[in-house]
C-alpha cells in the first residue's frame, strides 16, 4: 500500500471518527474531499471528481466546493439524509510546525440544522430518539434544535404505537441504541424515511439539570440523556437556548393513529404530499412563522380537556367578534419575525448583527402588540396582553450598539454605532483623520508638483502610493519620491511621511475590526441571559397569532362556535372545509350529522361519486377543529370530545412493506377495533371490497357487529353491498342513510344530500359512463345487469365471460328458475336461508359462508 502524505494521514484519522459523514475537510479557500466520500459528492451535487496524485499508481479521488458558498452544497446533501462533518484549522498556519492542526468543529445532520436557508420557516425541524426498556416501553423525545423545544412521552402500548406516534411527527432523523433488532431499524427507515443516528453511551449530564427537574420517571431521564448526549457530541458548542423537557401526556390529547392522518389529510395530501389541499392549508392564516408551527402543533395533538379547549375558543370568539381591531393585530403581527429560532441562533453562536437587528425590530412592536390587545373586551384577551413582557434591556443594549444596517458579516467590521465604545471611537478617529491627511496630502502634492493627475491611491499588497503618469514624470522633484511600482502608463511611489501615516492608518482599521468583532461576542453573549424571556415571549405571540387565525379563517368561511356535549353528536349544514375551498362556485352540498346513545352508527349506502366519504371525512375534521379550539364548517354543532378518530378510508398497496390493498385495509381496521373505545369516532369506507363478494360481505357484517356489541363507538359505515341495510332490524343502535341521486334522460345526476333509508340502486354502470368507458361496453354491462337482477341463469360464454354471483340475501327467483336449479343448488340456497346470521359469532359466520361457497363452485 502507497505511504500517505501527512495531510492526507490526518484526514484518514479525522474520517475514521465519521464513517457515516462526509468530511468537508479545510484545504485554503475549499472543503475538499477524497476516496469514497469524493464519488459519492460528485455524483450527489453533479460536481467535477477529480484526482489528487494523478502521476501515482493509485491516485486519489477528490472533490470539493468554495468554503464561502458551502452552504449550498451541505443543503443538499442534508435534504437527501446525509451527514456533514465541518473540518476546520484550527491553528494560525503561520505558527504551524508540520502540518495544520484540524478537528471537526460541527456534524451537520437531517435533524441537528440551524442555518435559516437549510430550515422551512412554519415547520418545526425535529430530531427524535427512542429507547426501548426490558419492561416493553419506550420513551420517544423530540427535540427541535432550531427553536430549543424539547418534548418526551412514554409509551407502554408496543412497537406499533411508537411507529404511529414518531409518524405523526415531523422527524427527520431518529437516534437510537445500536442494540435495537435489526428489522426495528429497517421499520424506521422503511416506514417514516428517517436517518438512523446511533448513541450507546448514556450518561446523565448534571449541567443539564434543571432541564429535566420535571421528568420523574428514570425511563425518560434515560431517554432525554440518550438525545442530550448525541446533540452535545454533534454540535460541540453551547445550547443555551434548550428547553426544559414538556411530557407528552398522550392520555390528555386526542389519538390519530398515522392511517387517519394520512387518510384525513391534516397537514398534507396523499398525493402531492404538499400543504395546498390540506385541512393545515385552509386553517394557516397566521402572520408570523412561529405561529404558523404552533398551529402544525395543535393541529397534530387536539385537546381533551374541555376547559382548555372552551379557553382557546373564547380568545378566538374575542379576535373573531372585533374585526377592525384584529386587522391591527394582524398588521402590527407582520412586523415580529422569529424570535423563537432567532433566539437559538444567539444561544448557538451563529447569529450575526442582522439577526440581532430582527429581534430589536421584533420587540420594538410589543408594546403596540399589547395595546391592540386591550383594545378586545374579552378578559382571556386581557389575560395575553399582561402577559408580554416589554424586554427593554435587550432594546437599549441593541439601540446604543448596533448600527440600523449592518453587513451580514460580524467580522469585517461596520456594525457596532459610534458613541457605544471609548477604544473603538479612538481608532475610528485615527483612521478618519489619516484618510483625511491622505486626501489633504494629495491636494498638497498636486499643488507642489503641478500635476493635476496625480493620485493617491491603495491596494492590500503595496498599502497606499502616489502615482503619476510616465508624461509627467519630468516634473517630480528629485529624491523625494521612492519607486515601488511600475505600472505600463505610469509609475507609483511613496515617500516616509505617507509610509509612518499608513501604518497608522491600517493599524487602526485593523484594531477596529477586531475589536468591533470582540464587541459583537460580548453583545450576544449578554443576550444569553434574556434567552429564557425571549422563548416565553415567542410561546405568547404564537399563541395570540394562532388564535387570530382562527378568527379570521371562521369569519372568512363562516364557521360557527361548537357546543359541547357528554355523547350527542349533532351537527347542522356540516360541510368539508376543504372541500368547499376548492369548489369556488358555492356549488358544496351541506348536510346534517346526527348520533346519539340511541343512534350510534350510520350505515350509508349510495353510488361512488356520491359523497360518502367527503360526508364522513367532514365530520372528522369538524371533531378535530373543534377540539383545537377552531370554529367549525356548519350551521351548528354540538359535539362529545373524542378520545381517538380511526379511518379505513381509500384504497392503496403498500409497496414498502409487500402488502396488498386488501392487506392494507384488514391492518387499519384491526387497528381501529383493537384500540377504540366507546369515546372513540370510527369511520369505516367499503370495508371489504378487496376480496371476493361473498368473504367481503361477510367481513362487514362481522365488523359492523361486533363494534355495535363490543366497542359501541360512534361510527359511520359506508357499503356497497346493500345487503346490509338489513341490519337496520335487528341492530338497535344502527340507522340506514343513504346519498340522494336520480336518473334522468338516462344520465344520473348526484344530489350530495343525506337522506335517511337506504339507496335503491348503485349507479355503477353510470360512474363508468361519466369515466368515459366505450359506449359498447356500457351497453353490455347494463344488458347482463338486467339479467343478473332478473335472477337469470348467466349468459353463454359467447355473451358473458364470467358467471353471476349470488346475492347474499337472494329471492329464490321465478318459478323458471327453480325449475332448473340442480338439486345440489337448491340445497345450497336452503341451507343459506337457514343461517341464523345474528345467532353467530363472525369466525363461525365465515366458516358457514365459506363451505357454503365451496358447495355453490362445485356445480
Amino acid at each position: 500500500m502507497a505511504k500517505h502524505t501527512p495531510m492526507m494521514e490526518q484526514y484518514l484519522k479525522i474520517k475514521a471518527d465519521y464513517k457515516d459523514a462526509f468530511l468537508f475537510f479545510r484545504l485554503g479557500d475549499f472543503y475538499e474531499m477524497f476516496f469514497d466520500d469524493a464519488i459519492q459528492a460528485a455524483r450527489e451535487l453533479e460536481i467535477t471528481l477529480t484526482k489528487r496524485d494523478p502521476g501515482q499508481k493509485e491516485p486519489i479521488p477528490m472533490c470539493g466546493v468554495p468554503y464561502h458558498s458551502a452552504e449550498n452544497y451541505i443543503k443538499t446533501l442534508i435534504s437527501k439524509g446525509y451527514k456533514v462533518a465541518i473540518c476546520e484549522q484550527v491553528e494560525d498556519p503561520k505558527t504551524a510546525k508540520g502540518v495544520v492542526k484540524r478537528e471537526v468543529i460541527q456534524l451537520i445532520t437531517p435533524g441537528t440544522v440551524m442555518e435559516s436557508t437549510m430550515l422551512e420557516e412554519g415547520k418545526n425541524n425535529y430530531i427524535a430518539s427512542l429507547s426501548h426498556f426490558p419492561d416493553e416501553t419506550y420513551t420517544v423525545v423530540y427535540n427541535d434544535l432550531s427553536t430549543g423545544e424539547n418534548r418526551i412521552a412514554l409509551i407502554s402500548l408496543g412497537w406499533d404505537a411508537v411507529i404511529h406516534e414518531l409518524y405523526n411527527q415531523p422527524i427527520r432523523e431518529v437516534v437510537i441504541a445500536s442494540s435495537l433488532p435489526d428489522e426495528l431499524q429497517q421499520q424506521l427507515r422503511d416506514r417514516l424515511q428517517v436517518t438512523l443516528s446511533y448513541q450507546d453511551e448514556v450518561t446523565f449530564n448534571a449541567e443539564y439539570r434543571d432541564l429535566c427537574e420535571n421528568l420523574h420517571d428514570e425511563r425518560l431521564v434515560e431517554g432525554f440523556s440518550r438525545l442530550l448526549n448525541y446533540i452535545q457530541s454533534t454540535q460541540k458548542r453551547s445550547l443555551d437556548h434548550l428547553q426544559q423537557a414538556e411530557v407528552i401526556e398522550l392520555k390528555n390529547h386526542l389519538s390519530l393513529d398515522m392511517y387517519s392522518k394520512r387518510n384525513l389529510e391534516l397537514t398534507e395530501t396523499m398525493i402531492k404530499k404538499g400543504k395546498h389541499g390540506s385541512l393545515l392549508w385552509v386553517l394557516d392564516h397566521t402572520v408570523t412563522a412561529m405561529g404558523a408551527r404552533m398551529l402544525k402543533k395543535w393541529l397534530e395533538r387536539p385537546l381533551l380537556s374541555r376547559g382548555k379547549i372552551e379557553a382557546r375558543l373564547d380568545v378566538a370568539e374575542g379576535f373573531y367578534r372585533g374585526f377592525i381591531e384584529r386587522e391591527d393585530l394582524r398588521e402590527t403581527l407582520k412586523s415580529v419575525y422569529d424570535l423563537e429560532r432567532l433566539a437559538g441562533r444567539v444561544a448557538f453562536g451563529n447569529v450575526n448583527a442582522r439577526d440581532l437587528m430582527q429581534v430589536k425590530q421584533s420587540l420594538k412592536k410589543i408594546p403596540a402588540l399589547k395595546e391592540v390587545l386591550q383594545q378586545f373586551e374579552q378578559k382571556e384577551i386581557q389575560k395575553l396582553a399582561d402577559s408580554l413582557a416589554y424586554p427593554r434591556e435587550i432594546v437599549e443594549l441593541l439601540d446604543a450598539s448596533l448600527i440600523e444596517e449592518p453587513p451580514i458579516s460580524i467580522k469585517d467590521g461596520s456594525i457596532i454605532k459610534d458613541g457605544y465604545h471609548t477604544q473603538l471611537d479612538t481608532y475610528r478617529d485615527a483612521s478618519r483623520n489619516g484618510k483625511q491627511w491622505i486626501a489633504e496630502l494629495e491636494q498638497k502634492e498636486k499643488q507642489e508638483t503641478g500635476i493635476k493627475s496625480l493620485k493617491i491611491g491603495y491596494n492590500r499588497v503595496f498599502g497606499y502610493y502616489i502615482e503619476v503618469t510616465r508624461a509627467n514624470l519630468h516634473l517630480l522633484p528629485e529624491g523625494r519620491y521612492e519607486r515601488k511600482q511600475t505600472l505600463t502608463n505610469a509609475e507609483r511611489y511613496i515617500t516616509p511621511e505617507l509610509k509612518e501615516k499608513e501604518q497608522l492608518i491600517l493599524e487602526a482599521e485593523e484594531k477596529s475590526v477586531d475589536l468591533e468583532y470582540r464587541l459583537f461576542i460580548e453583545i450576544r453573549e449578554q443576550l444569553k441571559e434574556f434567552i429564557p424571556q425571549l422563548q416565553h415571549l415567542a410561546e405568547t405571540v404564537s399563541t395570540i397569532d394562532v388564535l387570530q387565525s382562527f378568527a379570521a379563517v371562521s369569519e372568512a368561511n363562516q364557521f360557527k362556535r361548537p357546543t359541547f356535549t357528554d355523547g350527542r353528536l349533532m351537527v347542522k349544514k356540516s360541510r368539508h372545509p376543504v372541500v368547499e375551498q376548492v369548489m369556488t362556485d358555492g356549488s358544496f352540498v351541506p348536510n346534517d350529522i346526527s348520533l346519539d346513545e340511541e343512534k350510534r352508527m350510520l350505515l350509508i349506502t349510495g353510488p361512488n361519486m356520491s359523497g360518502k366519504s367527503t360526508y364522513m371525512r367532514q365530520l372528522a375534521l369538524t371533531v378535530i377543529m373543534g377540539q383545537i379550539g377552531c370554529f367549525v364548517p356548519a350551521d351548528e354543532a354540538e359535539l362529545p370530545i373524542f378520545d381517538q378518530i380511526f379511518t379505513r378510508i381509500g384504497a392503496a398497496d403498500d409497496l414498502v412493506s409487500g402488502q396488498s390493498t386488501f392487506m392494507v385495509e384488514m391492518l387499519e381496521a384491526n387497528h381501529a377495533l383493537q384500540q377504540a373505545t366507546d369515546r372513540s369516532l370510527l369511520l369505516l369506507d367499503e370495508i371489504g371490497r378487496g376480496t371476493s363478494t361473498y368473504d367481503g360481505m361477510a367481513l362487514a357484517q362481522a365488523i359492523i357487529e361486533y363494534i355495535h356489541e363490543h366497542i359501541q363507538a360512534k361510527t359511520l359505515f359506508s357499503t356497497h353491498y346493500h345487503e346490509l341495510t338489513a341490519l337496520e332490524e335487528p341492530l338497535a343502535n344502527l340507522k340506514n342513510v343513504h346519498v340522494r341521486a336520480e336518473e334522468h334522460q338516462g344520465n344520473v345526476v348526484f344530489l350530495h344530500q343525506i337522506k335517511e333509508g337506504a339507496a335503491d340502486e348503485s349507479y355503477g354502470i353510470y360512474v363508468a359512463k361519466l369515466a368515459g368507458l366505450p359506449e359498447a361496453l356500457i351497453g353490455r354491462a347494463s344488458a347482463i345487469l338486467q339479467q343478473l337482477e332478473a335472477g337469470n341463469e348467466a349468459a353463454s360464454a359467447e355473451e358473458v365471460s364470467e358467471p353471476g354471483q349470488l346475492s347474499f340475501f337472494a329471492e329464490e327467483g321465478p318459478p323458471e328458475k327453480k325449475e332448473k336449479t340442480t338439486a345440489r343448488e337448491s340445497k345450497v340456497i336452503r341451507d343459506l336461508k337457514e343461517l341464523d346470521l345474528f345467532a353467530m359469532t363472525p369466525l363461525e359466520a365465515m366458516n358457514a359462508l365459506h363451505q357454503l361457497q365451496k358447495a355453490a363452485k362445485k356445480q
